[in-house]
């Protein structure tokens, strides 16, 4: 008997694909790994956040926030501390090496997408961003 996939699988299989292969290019390109490009891009935006909300903004979960932030301060790119009020919260902000790595890190990432989607037109970009935006609606919901 054989085994035939509907479009809809083989869409699936794709973004898996997709997603196993743009990881490791991701970070050969940057110089960095998408999870902490992340959450330096999400501290960019910021001039300190709780650690808490961060976690739930970049969407990984708590031991792993932990140890990228860890190894962010360690290399000098983020700095940490504890809540005078509350030892249990945990105040997250970017050092200046940092604003100046993300930027770097930003103009990399430009690279990678401009490759990534080249010879797509304005409306296939825009047309793909809405169907993206839909299907993260529609697996929210399930």
């Amino acid at each position: 008997m054989s085994c035939s996939f509907s479009k809809q699988e083989q869409i699936l299989q794709q973004f898996k694909g997709l997603t196993n292969q743009i990881s490791p290019k991701f970070e050969r390109c940057t110089g960095i790994s998408a999870s902490r490009y992340e959450l330096l891009s999400q501290l960019y935006n910021t001039e300190e956040i709780n650690q808490s909300t961060l976690q739930k903004a970049v969407n990984i979960d708590g031991a792993a926030i932990t140890r990228h932030l860890k190894q962010l301060e360690t290399s000098g790119m983020v700095a940490r501390r504890r809540n005078p009020n509350d030892n249990r919260v945990i105040f997250v902000s970017l050092t200046e090496e940092g604003r100046q790595r993300i930027v770097e890190y930003r103009k990399e990432n430009m690279g990678f997408v401009k490759q990534m989607l080249h010879d797509f037109t304005h409306e296939e970009v825009d047309a793909l961003s809405d169907m993206m935006e839909r299907m993260q609606t529609n697996i929210s919901e399930y």
